[in-house]
C-alpha cells in the first residue's frame, strides 16, 4: 500500500477526490516499523527524555526479535497480550511485536487500580502481561491466575537473545489487532475490537489535523498510549509516515514541564487534551522558543478565547477533532485549508460519511439536533464488542454506526457538539464510567447506595461528583470522604476518583428503581 499523503487543498476538494485504498493483506507492525525502516533506516523513530533513543532500523530489529520471542512463548495469532506500560521504548516495541506476531494488543493504563486491571485481563482472557514493574508490583493481587507476567525491564534482553522473526504474520486488513476497553454508563466497560485496517482509517484525519507535515516531523503528546488518543492519534500514524515520536508522560500533567520538553526536543506536532491546554493558559504568556506546526485536541469545544490564546502563545490555532474508540477521527479542523469556527468540532474528514440521525434512524437537516453516525463500511470502524454481540448490534442502525453523541450540522457542513445521549463522564481527557466508580464506592462498608455524575469544570471539562447514601448508623465526615476517594483511587485509578462527595438521605428514583441522574445534576445546578 502506498503511503497516504494528502495535498493542502480545501476539504471539499479533498473529499471529492478521495478514495480508500485498503489492501486485503495489511499488518500494523509492518506498516509502522518495517516500511519506514526501509525508507529511512537511520532516522530517529523514538526519543526518551532520559537519553535513550532508537532509529527505525533498530526498532525493526528489536520488534522482529521480540515478535519471535512472543511466538516462542506460545503466543498465537488472535491471542490477547496485555500491555501495562507507560510511554517508553519498551511499550512501542511491544505494540509492534504483538502486531507482527499476529496477536491482539490489550493496552492497559498504568493509572488503573486493581479492580479495573483484573476485570480487563479476565474478560479479554489474556494469558500474557507485559508490565512496568513499578506500576504492577503494588497491584500484584489483581493479576488473575494463569496470566504470566513479564516485566518491561526484561524485554530488551529477551529480544536480544531471540533470532528475528523472518516476516510478520500474514494478517488480513480485517483481522483483529487491538482490544481497547471503553467505558459505558451501564454495566462493565466494553472491549472495542479494532482491526489492522483501523490505522488506515485514521490517516486522512491525522494528515489534516497535523496541517500537512513535511518530510520530517517530531510528535509528542501527554496522552496515554493505552487509550485511542495517544496510540491511534499520535504514535502509530506518526510512525506510519516515518516521523519521530518523543515518549514521555508524567503521572500528572505539568504545564511548565510540557513547554520545556516541547522546546528541548523541537516538537513540531502535539496532541494536547483540553485540560492540558487550559493548564497551559493558566501560566499566562508563553516565552519558550517553540517549533510547533500543529496543536490538535478533542473531547470538548475549546471556544474562541482559548483558540486566540493558543495562536498568540503556541504559534498556531488548535485543530479540534472528533471521534470515539469504536470509530475515531471522523471530523475535525485543519486551519491551513479551512477556516476554524470556534466551538465547532469541524468538518468530516475525507473518506468518512458522517450523518446526523433522529431517534428512528433518519437523517436530519442542517440546524437540527441529531445523533452523530458513521456510514459503514469504513476502514476506521471497529469489528464489534468483545464477547458482546448484543451491544454490537445495538451500536448500529442499518449501515450506520451510532456514536451516542448529539450534534448539529450547519449549512457549511461544520459539526457542533451538543451533548451525550448517555451519562458518560469526560474529565481531563479520560472517559469515565459512572458504573465503575459507583461499584468501587459500594465496596466501602459505610456506603448503602452511590450515584456518580459529571459536573461542569473550567479546567477538567467535567469533574466527578459522587452522591452517597450511608448505611444506618454511619455519619458523614471529612475523614469518610477522604476514605471514599482513596477507595476509588485504589480500585479504579487516580484519574477516576470523585473530586466532590455529597451525602443524601434518599435518591430520586424511577418507578422501576433506577437512579434519575438528571435530577442529581439539577441538584448540583441549584446548589
Amino acid at each position: 500500500m502506498p503511503e497516504l499523503r494528502l495535498e493542502a487543498r480545501p476539504r471539499a476538494e479533498l473529499s471529492a477526490r478521495f478514495r480508500w485504498e485498503v489492501p486485503s493483506a495489511y499488518n500494523i507492525g509492518e506498516a509502522t516499523v518495517d516500511r519506514p525502516a526501509a525508507r529511512h533506516p537511520d532516522r530517529l523513530a523514538l526519543v526518551e527524555p532520559g537519553g535513550r533513543q532508537a532509529t527505525f532500523r533498530e526498532v525493526k530489529d528489536l520488534s522482529d526479535r521480540l515478535a519471535a520471542w512472543l511466538r516462542a512463548q506460545g503466543t498465537r495469532p488472535g491471542d490477547r497480550v496485555g500491555l501495562f506500560l507507560p510511554q517508553s521504548l519498551e511499550a512501542a516495541l511491544a505494540h509492534a511485536a504483538v502486531y507482527k506476531a499476529g496477536a491482539i494488543a490489550l493496552p492497559l493504563s498504568t493509572l488503573f487500580g486493581q479492580d479495573a486491571l483484573r476485570y480487563r485481563l479476565e474478560h479479554a482472557e489474556a494469558r500474557l502481561l507485559l508490565a512496568d514493574r513499578a506500576a504492577l508490583e503494588p497491584l500484584a493481587a489483581a493479576v488473575p491466575e494463569g496470566v504470566r507476567v513479564v516485566y518491561a525491564d526484561q524485554l530488551l534482553e529477551l529480544a536480544a537473545q531471540a533470532a528475528p522473526l523472518p516476516t510478520p504474520h500474514p494478517t488480513r486488513a480485517e483481522d483483529p489487532a487491538i482490544l481497547l476497553y471503553t467505558s459505558g454508563t451501564t454495566g462493565r466497560p466494553k472491549g472495542a475490537l479494532l482491526p489492522h485496517r483501523t490505522l488506515i482509517g485514521h490517516l486522512p484525519g491525522f494528515w489534516l489535523y497535523s496541517n500537512f507535515p513535511g518530510e520530517q516531523a517530531v510528535y509528542w503528546s501527554p496522552a496515554d498510549w493505552a487509550w485511542a488518543g495517544g496510540l491511534l492519534d499520535v504514535l502509530l500514524p506518526a510512525w506510519h509516515h516515518g516521523y519521530t515520536v518523543v515518549a514521555y508522560r508524567a503521572r500528572r500533567f505539568d504545564p511548565e514541564e510540557a513547554l520545556w520538553l516541547m522546546e528541548r526536543y523541537r516538537v513540531t506536532h502535539t496532541f494536547l487534551f483540553p485540560t492540558a491546554l487550559k493548564l497551559l493558559r493558566g501560566l499566562g504568556r508563553v516565552r519558550h522558543n517553540l517549533a510547533l506546526q500543529s496543536v490538535h485536541s478533542g473531547g470538548e469545544p475549546l471556544g474562541e478565547e482559548l483558540q486566540r490564546w493558543s495562536e498568540e502563545n503556541l504559534g498556531v490555532p488548535v485543530n479540534e477533532f472528533y471521534g470515539q474508540t469504536e470509530a475515531n477521527l471522523l471530523a475535525g479542523n485543519s486551519f491551513r485549508v479551512d477556516p476554524i469556527k470556534p466551538g465547532s468540532i469541524g468538518l468530516p474528514y475525507p473518506g468518512h460519511r458522517v450523518v446526523l440521525l433522529d431517534e428512528e434512524g433518519h437523517p436530519v437537516g442542517p440546524g437540527e439536533v441529531g445523533e452523530v453516525a458513521l456510514e459503514t463500511p469504513d476502514p476506521v470502524a471497529f469489528l464489534g464488542y468483545w464477547q458482546n454481540p448484543e451491544a454490537t448490534r445495538a451500536k448500529f442502525t442499518g449501515p450506520y454506526l451510532r456514536t451516542g453523541d448529539l450534534a448539529v450540522m450547519d449549512e457549511d457542513g461544520y459539526l457542533w457538539f451538543k451533548a451525550r445521549k448517555d451519562d458518560l463522564i469526560k474529565t481531563a481527557g479520560y472517559r469515565i464510567s459512572p458504573f465503575e466508580v459507583e461499584e468501587a464506592l459500594m465496596q466501602h462498608p459505610a456506603v448503602a447506595m452511590a450515584a456518580v455524575v459529571g459536573a461542569p469544570d473550567p479546567e477538567r471539562g467535567q469533574r466527578i461528583v459522587a452522591f452517597v447514601k450511608l448505611r444506618e448508623g454511619e455519619r458523614p465526615s471529612e475523614e469518610l470522604t477522604q476514605a471514599l476517594q482513596a477507595e476509588v483511587r485504589r480500585r479504579i485509578g487516580r484519574h477516576a476518583y470523585p473530586r466532590e462527595v455529597r451525602y443524601l438521605q434518599a435518591f430520586p428514583l424511577t418507578p422501576t428503581g433506577k437512579i434519575q441522574r438528571f435530577k442529581l445534576r439539577q441538584h448540583l445546578e441549584e446548589a
